[in-house]
C-alpha cells in the first residue's frame, strides 16, 4: 500500500521555534482541514532515549471525529525507539525528531494523517522519511491498521 504523507515546507529556524508556529505549518501542509483557523488541540510529549532505554510514546486514544495532535520533539541516541500514532481520526503534527546513531519507528494508523513542520536533515544517515534530524540513523514511517480488503 503507498503511503501519503504531508510535509510543510520549513522556513527560518526560528519561525518554527514555537507550538503555534509548527501547528500552523502543519495545517498549510494540509491545506484543506476540518480544524479552522484557531483550531484546538492537544500534546503529546515524546521521550528521550538513549542506548535504547526510556520511556515509549503512543497515542492510542480513539475518537469520534477529527483530533489534532501535536507530537512534541523526541530525541533517540545510539538506539532505537518507536512512536505509535494510532488513531483513526487523528491529524498529528511533528515537530522534529533528534537520532544520533540510532533509529526512529513511527507507526502511524493507515486513516491517520501526519505532517512535520520542518524539513529536516540528515547527516550520513538512511532514510528520513518523517523529516527530522537524523546523524548516521534513520526515521521511518510504517502504516498500520490497514484493511486488506
Amino acid at each position: 500500500m503507498a503511503t501519503c504523507l504531508t510535509w510543510a515546507a520549513a522556513g527560518p529556524s526560528h519561525a518554527q521555534d514555537n507550538e503555534s508556529g509548527a501547528l500552523q505549518a502543519c495545517l498549510a501542509a494540509w491545506g484543506e482541514h476540518p480544524f479552522g483557523p484557531n483550531p484546538s488541540y492537544r500534546t503529546l510529549a515524546t521521550s528521550v532515549k538513549v542506548f535504547g532505554i526510556g520511556p515509549g510514546t503512543a497515542d492510542r486514544e480513539v475518537t469520534a471525529g477529527p483530533s489534532l495532535v501535536m507530537v512534541n520533539p523526541g530525541v533517540n541516541v545510539m538506539g532505537g525507539s518507536a512512536i505509535e500514532l494510532l488513531n483513526p481520526q487523528g491529524w498529528y503534527c511533528l515537530r522534529a525528531a533528534v537520532n544520533v546513531m540510532g533509529g526512529m519507528d513511527i507507526k502511524l494508523h493507515c486513516s491517520a494523517r501526519l505532517a512535520s513542520s520542518s524539513n529536516g536533515a540528515s547527516v550520513m544517515s538512511g532514510e528520513n522519511t518523517a523529516k527530522g534530524v537524523s546523524v548516521m540513523g534513520a526515521i521511518k514511517v510504517e502504516r498500520v491498521g490497514c484493511s486488506n480488503s
